[in-house]
């Protein structure tokens, strides 16, 4: 197979990676994807770091048995705790979601400005979105909230029902009348809930959604490694450890993606 038609990996800890999935097939239409859910281990946000580690060290092993050309780590939980361990791992370019999406937040926020960035307990906890901010040099002030029952809310499919927005006004409501500017989604599910989190937060607070600027840094990857897939239709293949006909359904219903026959790979 020729380097350009080679896929495009793309894992995360369920179906929340599906924002990156469907923001890349957006911007790249002729380039072949393949995905990865771990549904059987979901959620990754409470898992120890041990097990993030070795989960994400699995599904990149199985990925580049696809013969993929690039990796796109769509999981915040992973990013934030197994990125290094991975290109230790992988010959071919390894990218993540946590600085795409401080890149966005900063061109949203003025100096001094607030950024709330939403998370699970693990990413809030590895403090990688604080981190981040700083090895940008940003003068903001940075405040973190982990927001664990948005996952499984989403899993769930029910992302339009009353019980969502209860738990958004619970973990969120105190930051309402703080003056943030910038509200970090830290989770590639949380975009399914992005409406409800904004209506919380009320108009003047930016919300900054990884998936498309991740999907451009996929781009500009690809663009300097000369990978960058010509004209035609790209495939879309799409594989999870578990419950493939219940992944498929969600796909379809909270972000119109139609995945066809869905396999299953055990670890």
């Amino acid at each position: 197979m020729k380097n350009k038609e080679r896929p495009i990996g793309i894992f995360d800890s369920g179906l929340g990676g599906l924002t990156v999935f469907k923001a890349l097939r957006a911007l790249l239409p002729a380039e072949n994807l393949v995905y990865f859910g771990d549904t059987a281990r979901v959620p990754y946000g409470t898992k120890s770091a041990e097990a993030v580690i070795a989960f994400s060290k699995e599904i990149t092993a199985f990925l580049l048995e696809k013969k993929i050309k690039l990796l796109v780590v769509a999981c915040n939980t992973a990013s934030s705790l197994a990125l290094e361990e991975i290109r230790k791992i992988s010959p071919v370019p390894v990218l993540g979601v946590i600085v795409p999406g401080v890149e966005a937040a900063l061109k949203a926020v003025p100096p001094g400005g607030r950024v709330l960035v939403t998370g699970t307990s693990a990413t809030v906890n590895s403090r990688a979105y604080s981190k981040a901010l700083a090895a940008a040099g940003a003068r903001v002030r940075v405040t973190e909230k982990a927001c664990p029952l948005f996952v499984p809310l989403v899993e769930e499919g029910w992302c339009a029902k009353p019980v969502a927005a209860l738990v958004a006004r619970e973990y969120l409501a105190p930051f309402r009348g703080k003056k943030i500017d910038a509200l970090i989604l830290g989770c590639t599910h949380y975009p399914l809930l992005k409406k409800i989190i904004a209506g919380v937060m009320g108009p003047h607070t930016r919300i900054v959604d990884s998936a498309r600027v991740a999907a451009a840094s996929a781009r500009r990857e690809l663009e300097r490694g000369g990978l960058l897939k010509g004209g035609g239709k790209g495939r879309s293949e799409f594989i999870v450890s578990d419950a493939p006909e219940r992944f498929s359904g969600l796909a379809l219903k909270l972000l119109g993606i139609k995945t066809g026959k869905v396999a299953v790979k055990r670890f």
